[in-house]
């Protein structure tokens, strides 16, 4: 059992990214409008040398970071050892810290995960344990469920498979897209997880075996 008692001290963040920023952008701003307290973004690292998230950083006044795994030849040991300096460089510690994917296309490795355990957070864009992996919203619409949205999970050494800290709902309706799904699980991510990020920030989850739970 894990408990998250309640911080007293600044949490310091680092985003991993590889694309857009939006969800990003959501986080920042919920930084900054204190919807999130005690807590800064550190630094932001990109996987992506010219991921649009990067612009979206530098307009928040955010340090970036590159760390490109072709650099690496593909050796994921090598390049999660980049990661893990840069980010205690900036002062993400593995004890202290919170690591948050937003937009990353990378695995992390089993000795990444391990460092952080149960201090790095993911969205996914489907309501897990349905449709993890790639393609959620088209594995959506082709299966034919009425329902979707998203997941806000501790990552671990699997596929989307860690502990669930929140979850969102958005209905699916019979002229919906792939891209018109995708757009409206989106709306709700950038919701959703600056919301799991406060809430760790406060100290109010425990995780009990492999349940995240939410105190009052």
């Amino acid at each position: 059992m894990v408990n998250h008692r309640r911080i007293t001290k600044l949490l310091k963040i680092g985003v991993l990214v590889s694309g857009s920023g939006v969800i990003l952008d959501a986080i920042a701003k919920a930084i900054k409008k204190r919807r999130i307290i005690d807590a800064e973004i550190m630094v932001v690292i990109s996987s992506n040398p010219t991921a649009h998230a990067l612009k979206v950083a530098r307009s928040h006044g955010l340090g970036v970071e590159v760390v490109d795994p072709a650099w690496f030849s593909e050796r994921r040991e090598k390049y999660d050892a980049e990661l893990m300096g840069q980010l205690q460089k900036h002062g993400v510690e593995p004890k202290r810290g919170l690591v948050v994917l937003a937009d990353y296309t990378r695995i992390l490795g089993p000795r990444f995960v391990a460092k952080y355990r149960r201090r790095i957070m993911n969205v996914h864009p489907s309501l897990l344990p349905s449709f993890p992996g790639l393609h959620a919203q088209r594995k959506a619409l082709e299966y034919g469920v009425k329902v979707s949205g998203c997941t806000v999970l501790f990552v671990d050494e699997g596929i989307d498979t860690g502990p669930i800290i929140l979850q969102s709902a958005v209905p699916i309706l019979e002229n919906d897209s792939v891209e018109s799904l995708s757009k409206k699980i989106l709306r709700k991510e950038c919701q959703t997880y600056p919301e799991a990020i406060r809430l760790f920030a406060e100290g109010k989850l425990r995780i009990i075996r492999r349940r995240a739970k939410i105190l009052e």
